[in-house]
This record gives structure tokens, C-alpha cells and sequence, in this order.
């Protein structure tokens, strides 16, 4: 096969070096920008992922979260993690016309801005507002390039490579929560929201320097804006593509996995008190669901390569929407603290793995599904429908759970209804991928084994 490729450029007078050499050079950089969506996942995702220290923390303190509820404590944090995907769209179109590295470039300075007038914050829409939504839309900004950038420069392994850079997120969880944890408990968390933003400025601002285009598609992106479409309008997806059974099939199953995954993320630190463990405890609980996260997305990234990306997609829905039912909800009825404790260690791990994954899988599945010439516009449209989805989903969720001082907190009673909803939602996800894998049969040359 290196001998005929050789021979062919040979004959259009091209020396086989400088062939290998090019080659080499796209690879290098392929490496670099799964370096750079790694770090912008680890800071401006890993931050949001480790909200629950604060969500922890806010509903302990009187001041500005005096006579709150959880649910509306949550809203912060939903927020942030919502509008991080509802603005794709945008943020993807952007990336085309303005460059990925101007468009982070911005959403390094929201982001450090939104954490700075955070620690300001005096009351709690104060706080809905900063740490909420102007954090939401810098995350959108440094998260949707690295997401819709680097799928690009991949193909055998695009889910490996997607699981490396979105394995951030998990690390980043890891690292933040004991971090903030014990900032938080040594200088105040105001001076962490502050230490916090001229951190993350560099971070994110230094990874998204590097965050470019494959030439294939920024050629393409030239040829569309010669083409006069506007640079500010996000560009309409296809609309066979839209109204095709598979693209909605795939947008239920992501609406209901959005609506249903980060209340577990959020809620670890809050349900372990409830179990009767420490704050301290709580916060390693979070690390430890961020530390599998990552582990399972480059393993099952791996393993998607091989096995197909489609089905290890439904297998993780399937697996999430399982450990929900069979662990979280009997956890949260057994009144033996040793059974209850043992369940939830057991669906932290499990959760965490398999729910993870399907968010590092999903890009190189809408590849997969749509085409490289398609991903951008489905990406950000179907983003923007899972950041509807957790807008909605997870507030619903927190509501159930009643924050008072009554024995049903402190036994975990009060997260029943909550992991009967989870499981109901991750349930309908499952059957939605289901969907998705019966008409991806229909494409030409489909497989069940990839």
C-alpha cells in the first residue's frame, strides 16, 4: 500500500518525502489540538462539573442563599452547564467565521470575568447571574470549538481521540472539587472564585492559541463565506438531515440524557451528607465520579473504535439508566447505612463511566451518522437541544428534593422521587439510541459490528 502511494505521487512529480513529511506534520498537530481540547475541557467544563462543592457549601451558608432551596441553589449551576451547550450554534458558527482560537479567546475572558464578579455577588440572583449565566456562555465558548474542532483532524480513531479530550472534563472534576474544597475552607470561597478566575483566564486562553481547523474543513469554511452567508447568523442545519427519522431519534435520546445527567454530578456531595458522611467526604465522592468519568472515556473510546461507536453508545444509555434504577433508588430506601453506603459507592463508579462516555461519544457518532460536511451545524443544533433539555431537566429534578433539616434529608428519603426520575429519563435515552442503531442498519454498507 506505502509502495503504491508512493509510486502515485511519484508520478505527479511529488518527492514520497515530502508526502510523509506532510503527513508526519498533520499528525503533530492532530496531537496538539487534542492537548488543547483537553485543557479547555479540564478548566472551563472540569470547574462547572465541580459546582456541587459549591452547591454543598451555598446551601450551609446564610447571607445571600438565606431561606433558599436547593432548586434554586441549583439554577447556578444548571445554568452554567446549560447555556455551555444552548449557545452551539452559535459558538460553532462563530469558530468558522472568526477562528477558533478569537472565539476561546473570548470565552477565556467571560469566564474569568463571570468568577470575579461572583465573588462580589450580594444576593443570590447576583450569583444566578455571574457564576450562572455569564459563566455558562465563556464555558460555550471554550467548550463548543474543541468539541466541533478536533473530530476533524480524526478518523479511525476519532472516539479515541474525542475520549482523551473529553476525559478533561472528569480530571478537571477530580482535580477541582478537593481543590475548591480546600480553598474554600482555608481563604473563603470569594478569594477562590477570584484565585479562580485569573487561573482559569490562563488556562483557557493558552490552550485555545493552538485550537485550529483541519485545512480540509477551513478551506471549506472560506468557500462558504465567499459564498456570502452571514458571519454572525449560525448556519441552518440541512433540512433533510433535520426531519430524517435518525436525526430524531438521536435528538430525543440526547434531550432525555441531558435532562437526566448532571443531577447525579451535582447532587453526590449533598445525598453522601445525607448518608451521614462529612463535607470533606462529599467533596472526594465528586473526585472520584469525575476520576472514572475520564477512565471511561478513553477506555470505551477505545473500545468504540473497534466495536462501533453506535453501539457502545446504546450500551453506556443502557448501563447508566440500569445502575440509576438498580442502585441510586434502593440506596435511598434501605434504612442499614452500611447496604445504603455500599449502593451508592457502586453507582458513583458505574454512573460515572458509562454516563461519561456517552458525552465523549457523541461528536464522532454525529460524524458517523451525518458526515464530516454536516457535523458542525447538526453538532450545534443538537447541543443546543441538550442544553434545553438540562435547563429543564435537572432544576425539575433538584425541586424534588426537599431541603430541610427533617429526618427524610438525613436518611436520603428525599432523593427517591429524584432517582425514580433519573432512571425514567436515562431509560427513555436508551430507547432512543435503540432507535438510532435500527435506522443506522439502513445506511449503506451498515454493520452491527464496526
Amino acid at each position: 500500500m506505502a509502495a503504491n502511494c508512493h509510486a502515485d505521487v511519484s508520478q505527479l512529480g511529488i518527492s514520497p518525502g515530502v508526502v510523509d513529511s506532510a503527513s508526519q506534520a498533520s499528525k503533530r498537530r492532530a496531537i496538539f489540538m487534542v492537548i488543547s481540547s483537553f485543557t479547555l475541557t479540564l478548566t472551563a467544563c472540569g470547574l462547572n462539573f465541580a459546582f456541587g462543592v459549591y452547591q454543598e457549601l451555598y446551601e450551609s451558608l446564610a447571607g445571600p442563599f438565606e431561606n433558599a432551596t436547593s432548586a434554586q441553589i441549583d439554577l447556578i449551576g444548571t445554568l452554567g452547564v446549560s447555556l455551555m451547550t444552548i449557545g452551539a450554534p452559535y459558538a460553532s458558527a462563530w469558530a468558522k467565521s472568526y477562528s477558533p482560537r478569537t472565539m476561546t479567546m473570548i470565552g477565556a475572558a467571560l469566564f474569568a470575568l463571570a468568577n470575579f464578579l461572583a465573588s462580589f455577588s450580594q444576593a443570590l440572583w447576583q450569583f444566578i447571574l455571574t457564576q450562572g449565566l455569564l459563566l455558562g456562555c465563556g464555558t460555550c465558548l471554550a467548550y463548543i470549538p474543541a468539541v466541533t474542532v478536533a473530530p476533524g483532524w480524526f478518523k479511525e480513531r476519532r472516539a479515541l481521540a474525542m475520549g482523551i479530550a473529553l476525559s478533561g472534563t472528569g480530571i478537571g472534576g477530580t482535580l477541582w472539587a478537593p481543590v475548591l474544597r480546600a480553598l474554600n475552607a482555608s481563604m473563603g470561597f470569594r478569594n477562590t472564585l477570584r484565585l479562580t478566575a485569573g487561573l482559569s483566564f490562563v488556562l483557557i486562553a493558552g490552550s485555545g492559541w493552538i485550537l485550529a481547523w483541519h485545512p480540509d474543513i477551513e478551506a471549506r469554511n472560506r468557500m462558504e463565506a465567499s459564498q456570502g452567508q452571514s458571519r454572525l447568523r449560525p448556519p441552518l442545519a440541512n433540512w433533510r438531515i433535520v426531519r430524517s427519522r435518525i436525526f430524531l431519534a438521536q435528538a430525543a435520546g440526547a434531550i432525555f440524557q441531558a435532562a437526566a445527567y448532571y443531577t447525579p454530578v451535582y447532587f453526590i456531595s449533598t445525598y453522601a451528607r445525607a448518608l451521614g458522611y462529612s463535607s470533606a467526604a462529599g467533596a472526594n465522592f465528586i473526585a472520584v465520579s469525575n476520576g472514572v468519568s475520564a477512565l471511561g472515556k478513553v477506555v470505551l473510546g477505545y473500545v468504540a473504535d473497534r466495536w462501533g461507536r453506535l453501539n457502545m453508545l446504546l450500551l453506556c444509555t443502557f448501563l447508566s439508566a440500569m445502575s440509576t434504577l438498580a442502585l441510586w433508588f434502593p440506596s435511598t430506601l434501605t434504612t442499614e447505612k452500611s447496604v445504603g453506603t455500599g449502593l451508592f459507592i457502586a453507582y458513583v463508579v458505574l454512573y460515572s463511566i458509562t454516563a461519561g462516555a456517552y458525552v465523549s461519544l457523541f461528536p464522532p457518532v454525529l460524524v458517523e451518522l451525518f458526515g464530516v460536511q454536516n457535523f458542525a451545524s447538526v453538532n450545534g443544533l443538537l447541543y443546543m437541544l441538550r442544553g434545553f433539555g438540562t435547563l429543564v431537566g435537572t432544576p425539575s429534578t433538584g425541586a424534588l428534593i426537599r431541603n430541610t433539616s427533617v429526618a427524610g434529608v438525613r436518611s436520603g428519603m428525599a432523593f427517591k422521587s429524584p432517582s425514580l426520575l433519573i432512571g425514567g429519563l436515562l431509560t427513555s435515552a436508551t430507547l432512543g439510541c435503540f432507535w438510532v442503531r435500527i435506522e443506522a442498519l439502513h445506511k449503506p454498507n451498515a454493520r452491527w459490528i464496526a
